[in-house]
């Protein structure tokens, strides 16, 4: 993409993002996965959520890259394209410090001397004989159970409302409306009667940056569901705000700073919860075996949803007008009570507390049979 300006520009540049969106695709499930196996239970969440700080912070950097007096001008904005090379270097190198999964090398690889040389380097400390014995415990589940196929996650019954969950988790992130802001925002902000949108929508980018960081501290303290429901609710009270700024706009002109805020604090409460919590939220509800699998889906449920939003947004846009965000009111209502009745709490608990969860809110009393394909969330083999 740094070369596009030299050849056939829309060629290099749809290859080049063509390559980067396979990697992202990869990394939605991979990196939530990994950090979610090497991670302490106590802080399973706040090491999740800087996985969204990190993709957050990128945004903002980028968004301030991209104004016309820096790279992003006619002369420059091949560099700003080609700059995505640095920290894809950067990564592949520090690649080679990240140790194997624990869980991986113990579960799955039954190499429990080096899931152990891994845990020393991962805790920082010689005793790492209490997640060992947590592996060992879900390694003989696993062993007792026959292994899950993608297909069986939504067919068996033991498997079917935690992959629902996950996946409805992450519809919601992006039918919430957050991505129509971000890639509308300056437009958004146009029709609001800011006269200088693009530094609104760094500021956004800005608020974004600070309350992912914030959600970060949060996360370990109040809960995943609370915080979930508290930023759902938010959302909600905002798409509402947002809409009634821009409904009146032509008769009050100070609905423009009503609109603007609104924005600012939807995105605040979306990075409270909804925008880092699914993506480590998923890899708890599974454990070693379907985990991969559970994830995969979930990452092609949030990017499929995603290109939904970016292609059909302006259109309902057109359609609806000022009106379009009380569309998505109604859609983070819908989801909010949705949260309520069927996401369970998963802060700090094992995979066999979170499975009797699942079986509360089913209304189901009993584990299945042989204590196997529930007890740990299909603690088993993929194939």
């Amino acid at each position: 993409m740094g070369f596009s300006k030299l050849g056939p520009s829309h060629i290099l540049i749809i290859a080049g993002r063509g390559i980067s969106g396979l990697y992202c695709g990869l990394i939605s499930g991979l990196v939530p996965m990994y950090v979610g196996e090497v991670a302490p239970t106590t802080l399973r969440g706040a090491m999740g959520t800087l996985h969204q700080l990190a993709i957050v912070m990128g945004i903002l950097i980028s968004q301030i890259a991209g104004l016309d007096f820096l790279l992003g001008n006619h002369e420059l904005w091949h560099i700003l394209l080609g700059l995505t090379a640095v920290p894809a270097v950067l990564q592949s190198l520090l690649l080679f410090f990240c140790p194997e999964s624990p869980r991986y090398l113990y579960i799955r690889l039954d190499e429990e001397a080096k899931a152990k040389i891994s845990l020393k380097r991962l805790r920082g400390s010689d005793d790492v004989t209490k997640d060992i014995i947590e592996m060992r415990k879900e390694k003989e589940e696993a062993s007792s159970e026959k292994k899950v196929s993608i297909i069986q996650l939504f067919t068996s019954s033991s498997y079917r409302q935690p992959i629902l969950v996950a996946l409805m988790l992450h519809m919601v992130q992006q039918f919430s409306g957050i991505n129509a802001i971000f890639y509308y925002s300056t437009s958004i902000f146009q029709m609001a009667g800011i006269s200088q949108p693009v530094y609104a929508t760094i500021g956004v980018g800005a608020v974004n940056t600070v309350f992912t960081a914030v959600s970060v501290f949060l996360v370990e303290k109040a809960g995943r569901r609370s915080l979930f429901l508290i930023g759902m609710s938010g959302m909600f009270f905002c798409a509402i705000f947002m809409s009634v700024g821009l409904v009146l706009l032509n008769k009050l002109a100070w609905m423009s700073y009503v609109s603007m805020s609104a924005i600012f604090l939807f995105v605040s409460f979306f990075e409270i919860g909804p925008g880092p919590i699914p993506w480590f939220m998923v890899a708890e509800f599974f454990s070693q075996g379907p985990r991969p699998a559970a994830l995969a889906i979930a990452a092609f449920t949030n990017w499929t949803c995603n290109f939904i939003i970016a292609m059909c947004f302006q259109y309902i846009a057109d359609f609806c007008g000022p009106y379009v965000f009380f569309l998505f009111a109604g859609v983070v209502l819908a989801f909010t009570l949705f949260t309520f009745f069927k996401v369970p709490e998963t802060k700090g608990k094992s995979f066999e507390e979170i499975a009797a969860e699942f079986r509360k809110k089913s209304g189901s009393t009993q584990a299945p049979k042989a204590a196997v394909e529930m007890e740990f969330l299909g603690a088993t083999e993929t194939v």
